[in-house]
């Protein structure tokens, strides 16, 4: 390799590297800011906002993971395969691996539970916040187990798309910890999310009629409820389900579109923070707004 392929090789290694790492922690700092505002404002008692809170202080925790993987970027391009970084391993790389895989879990479940309730409540009109303990308790629990898995096997490796990941030789394994369940869950949320825009919309449609049978109020109350919160699974699917299938195409073809990964994954946790922030300021400013009209009455 010549010395200027092998510089033109380091900058931009370099350079993905410096973006990856700016872009996710940028979205740290937007995270913390909205959780701040909950507590600030006292908000974590109402379920609402702690369910939006469960999934801004998720995205934080991968997005710091995310941050953290800068530190073992392999810039030494003259160990390449095909042209690609070598992947090499490390035990603080296996850490970050093994957070990484559980920060992703840990979001993917908190945006399935949060799909749930939400389609509980749309659908049902049951409010399922009796088992929310339930929700943090399997959202907390069984991404440590998946992401135990790799460390047992010694499978975290800092792979080609430069990330502290299962190995991209490891097919079967990434495909079984990661790919299959999260396309399963994606598709069974995406599901639940359709039959809820769909019951929602012929409710409205139907607005009259559940007026005369006296739930008008239950529908609004309802909608008041769910639309804050169903942002979040859509943030999800936009930014995740491109994620995913490029993680079927990296572990399939073995080529790696680092790119991509890092863009969405960083937009994910940047937007699920500034919709917190949006929904915060939004809700203060219509609740002042009804002080000062019921003043002017």
């Amino acid at each position: 390799m010549s010395n200027s392929s092998t510089k033109g090789k380091a900058d931009d290694f370099v350079s993905l590297a410096a973006f990856f790492c700016a872009a996710n922690g940028v979205s740290v700092l937007v995270c913390f800011a909205a959780a701040y505002m909950v507590f600030r404002f006292e908000l974590h008692t109402k379920v609402v906002y702690r369910l939006a809170l469960y999934q801004v202080l998720s995205a934080m925790a991968f997005s710091t993971t995310e941050v953290l993987e800068i530190v073992f970027v392999n810039l030494d391009v003259n160990t390449t395969t095909n042209g690609q970084a070598k992947p090499y391993t490390s035990g603080g790389c296996s850490a970050v691996g093994w957070f990484v895989v559980y920060t992703q879990w840990m979001k993917l479940l908190f945006t399935m539970w949060v799909t749930f309730h939400l389609f509980s409540y749309a659908v049902f009109y049951k409010n399922l916040k009796k088992i929310e303990v339930l929700y943090v308790v399997t959202s907390l629990l069984v991404p440590a187990v998946i992401a135990c898995v790799p460390l047992i096997t010694h499978s975290y490796v800092l792979s080609r798309s430069l990330r502290c990941y299962i190995a991209y030789f490891e097919q079967a394994e990434r495909i079984a910890l990661w790919v299959v369940p999260a396309m399963v869950i994606l598709l069974a949320s995406s599901v639940a999310m359709s039959v809820m825009v769909i019951t929602l919309t012929l409710r409205a449609c139907s607005r009259t009629r559940y007026e005369t049978l006296g739930k008008g109020n239950q529908f609004g109350k309802a909608l008041k409820y769910i639309l804050p919160l169903a942002a979040y699974p859509a943030i999800f699917f936009v930014f995740v389900i491109p994620v995913v299938f490029m993680d079927v195409y990296e572990t399939i073809a073995g080529e790696v579109r680092s790119i991509l990964n890092s863009i969405c994954t960083s937009l994910w946790s940047l937007t699920s923070g500034l919709t917190l922030i949006i929904h915060i300021y939004v809700a203060r400013r219509m609740a002042k707004n009804r002080k000062i009209a019921m003043r002017m009455q």
